[in-house]
């Protein structure tokens, strides 16, 4: 059973993405809700008979509200954070693009999901979820909150036509090595439709960069393009020897813990072995225990 705290939280995020897009129907269609009954959600505050436990579920996860004990998580502005922030910014504001090749687990995906929900006309898109070119063009277009259901070429007509009309679109492509090589076609073809109308950022660990080098170096065809619409660099954040890394990646920490209430910062890096994926779980596990001594 979804509480009514879950339920209210995910109306509450839904009313910001009102406020960020402008638009309602935008929200309906970018989230599959029938405008009858957003409008009930939003106006009247319903919570009950009203959508199904698979769409709350649904729509708590994609704003990222835990359900039942989960923690709710704060967002600490790390190095990570705000360089990727200002990249996306610069991109989308000037329509241009770049490709962030760095170590995982830093926080680039928590960053660039936040990016995307709290900013108009941006679109996220976890690569590793789009094996196919439909898949890939069907979720940018559903990304934008148009219709993506209809015949696959009229899809993408109709989304480079709005993508062409729209103010300072951008769309950010994580997990960028996880695509096939027709995919990649694909997005350099949609790139080339949009070229100086919108802004791509890529972002993959260190093997997105041994990818695309090693089939650049094959001469696979498009590939050698592809890289100089991205910029023609590889972007990084973190230092490149292991020493260093681990001195930033314990600032982070830090920073994470401080901001979510963690009082023993140096028990927090030890206990995490210096994982931001880990930082959620640990301060879960301590709340807990708090819970259990209370």
């Amino acid at each position: 059973m979804i509480s009514k705290d879950v339920k209210l939280k995910v109306i509450e995020a839904l009313r910001k993405q009102e406020e960020i897009h402008g638009t309602r129907i935008k929200v309906c269609s970018k989230f599959d809700i029938s405008p009858s009954v957003l409008t009930r959600l939003l106006n009247d505050g319903e919570t009950d008979n009203i959508l199904s436990a698979g769409k709350w579920i649904n729509l708590a996860r994609k704003f990222e509200i835990p359900l039942g004990n989960g923690i709710e998580f704060k967002t600490a502005q790390t190095a990570t954070f705000k360089h990727i922030w200002q990249q996306l910014d610069f991109a989308r504001q000037y329509s241009v693009s770049g490709m962030l090749c760095d170590r995982a687990d830093i926080g680039k995906t928590h960053t660039a999901k936040i990016y995307a929900r709290e900013n108009k006309n941006v679109v996220y898109i976890d690569c590793g979820r789009v094996k196919t070119t439909q898949r890939f063009i069907r979720a940018i277009a559903k990304g934008f909150g148009i219709d993506d259901t209809g015949r696959f070429y009229q899809v993408r007509e109709d989304l480079i036509y709005y993508i062409n009309s729209i103010e300072s679109p951008l769309i950010i492509l994580d997990e960028f090595g996880d695509l096939p090589t027709s995919v990649y076609l694909e997005f350099k073809s949609l790139w080339n439709a949009t070229d100086h109308h919108c802004g791509w950022y890529a972002m993959g660990a260190d093997g997105l960069r041994a990818k695309i080098d090693k089939l650049i170096a094959r001469k696979v065809v498009g590939f050698a393009e592809i890289f100089s619409r991205m910029g023609n660099k590889y972007q990084r954040i973190t230092p490149i020897d292991d020493s260093g890394f681990k001195a930033f990646q314990k600032k982070q920490i830090a920073q994470i813990g401080k901001v979510n209430g963690v009082a023993d910062i140096q028990a927090l890096h030890a206990k995490t072995d210096m994982s931001l994926r880990r930082i959620p779980i640990q301060i879960g596990l301590e709340r807990k225990q708090e819970e259990v001594e209370q």
